[in-house]
């Protein structure tokens, strides 16, 4: 058991190097981003869009794209990521969880990976609790995205299949758990494909991990059709009744 707990410390630590590392070159590039135009930041995004198509991985854009953001933020929201909320981001670009309190900064540190996996053109979804999160997040994160060359969508309870079709086709998409799960079901009982509003799934960053997947996991979504009228039963009903 000592061997077990000794080597999950040494794992922990060695992950952490490798993430301070990365973050070390992300924050290298501070005044290389410092030195662009406004107008340069929607060129850079593209440039990193061909990159990635020409068969770069987002790994090896990382710390570019991290970079970028991080400028991007500091001009556009006035904040300016720390290492440690880098190291954070790197995290959730690996499908991890990142533990973070109230108050350092989880909305502004998902940005980077955010914005690094929008990239590929494949769309991100960003999962929140409830529609005020999402909204908030997506008027006041949706500023820096469009800054930096990005659409973002909105998906709420009420919208118009166009209208959530719109959104899933953003390059990023805020919705909550709930609403993801309904518009899946929805778009298994349609008839044509046409139909559907929902687009192949690529990457999510889940806010809230263990309320979202763990606590109202535990409530199912159901959707039900409306009920058949049966004229028939009637009918035999009200014979059964007079005999």
């Amino acid at each position: 058991m000592a061997n077990f707990l000794r080597q999950l410390v040494e794992n922990d630590k060695r992950e952490l190097r490798r993430l301070g590392k990365l973050a070390d070159k992300v924050i290298a590039l501070e005044s290389q981003m410092a030195a662009l135009e406004d107008a340069d930041f929607p060129v850079k995004t593209e440039e990193f869009k061909e990159r990635y198509a020409k068969g770069e991985s987002l790994d090896a854009l990382l710390p570019e794209a991290f970079a970028l953001v991080r400028e991007g933020a500091k001009r556009v929201l006035g904040l300016f990521p720390y290492k440690v909320q880098i190291m954070g981001g790197i995290t959730l670009h690996d499908g991890n969880i990142a533990e973070m309190r109230t108050g350092e900064g989880k909305t502004l540190t998902a940005t980077m990976p955010v914005y690094l996996n929008a990239l590929s053109g494949d769309g991100v979804h960003v999962v929140t609790v409830n529609e005020y999160l999402a909204s908030r997040d997506a008027r006041e994160m949706g500023e820096l995205y469009n800054f930096l060359g990005l659409s973002v969508g909105l998906n709420l309870t009420g919208m118009s299949s166009e209208e959530k079709r719109t959104a899933y086709a953003s390059d990023i998409t805020y919705s909550t758990n709930s609403e993801l799960g309904f518009d899946y079901l929805r778009d298994n009982m349609v008839v044509y494909k046409s139909q559907m509003v929902q687009r192949p799934l690529n990457y999510a960053v889940v806010d809230e991990t263990d309320s979202i997947l763990i606590d109202e996991a535990r409530t199912p979504l159901i959707i039900s059709g409306q009920a058949e009228k049966s004229t028939v039963l009637y009918q035999r009903a009200d014979m059964f009744v007079k005999g």
